[in-house]
């Protein structure tokens, strides 16, 4: 299966963008359709999987999401994430990330998954790592970054608490991540 895309061109350019094309593609019954599409490039993210092993607990944020209001929820439990940087590699910038979210240091991020949360209206990718840490990793405040207008407070979700927290969370990151988690649980409880 083909397909083309014509006259691509950007028509809002502020923090991120939204592209419009011409596209024609091929159908699954051999035809094709040719119509216009938008897509919203914010280019990718990154998110972890943390786990405080000698505690047993899941390293979360709690963080206001604008976007979430207009469905009467303003403050979101997330795993740590963020947005990857031009030419910046996504393990460099989940470091990054996790220090200044939650003050933690990680060594050896590991890639579980990459995936598009949505792949109707957006080019996003999510880089999803996993890494463990210890009490004694924390290094720093964490907080967020204060140039960039963030007030994250760090969540500690118990291991044992999981499965009756998922119902709760809202952000799908974090559902994915923690369904991840249950099905490859190698931490005592």
């Amino acid at each position: 299966m083909e397909y083309t895309i014509q006259n691509e061109k950007t028509v809002f350019d502020d923090r991120y963008r939204i592209i419009k094309a011409k596209v024609t593609y091929d159908t699954f019954n051999g035809k094709t359709i040719t119509t216009e599409r938008l897509a919203f490039e914010r280019g990718d993210s990154v998110a972890i999987l943390l786990i405080e092993k000698d505690t047993n607990n899941i390293l979360l944020t709690k963080q206001f999401r604008y976007p979430t209001t207009k469905h009467g929820k303003g403050w979101l439990v997330e795993i740590p994430a963020g947005s990857v940087e031009k030419d910046e590699d996504p393990k460099d910038c989940i470091i990054r990330e996790v220090k200044e979210e939650l003050g933690y240091r990680i060594s050896k991020p590991k890639v579980i998954q990459t995936f598009y949360p949505s792949p109707g209206a957006a080019t996003e990718r999510i880089i999803l790592f996993t890494a463990e840490v210890s009490s004694g990793d924390k290094i720093s405040k964490g907080g967020g970054n204060e140039g960039e207008s963030e007030d994250i407070e760090l969540i500690k979700l118990h291991i044992s608490k999981i499965k009756d927290e998922i119902p709760k969370l809202t952000d799908a990151k974090t559902v994915l991540a923690l369904q991840y988690f249950l099905l490859n649980q190698t931490t005592e409880e």
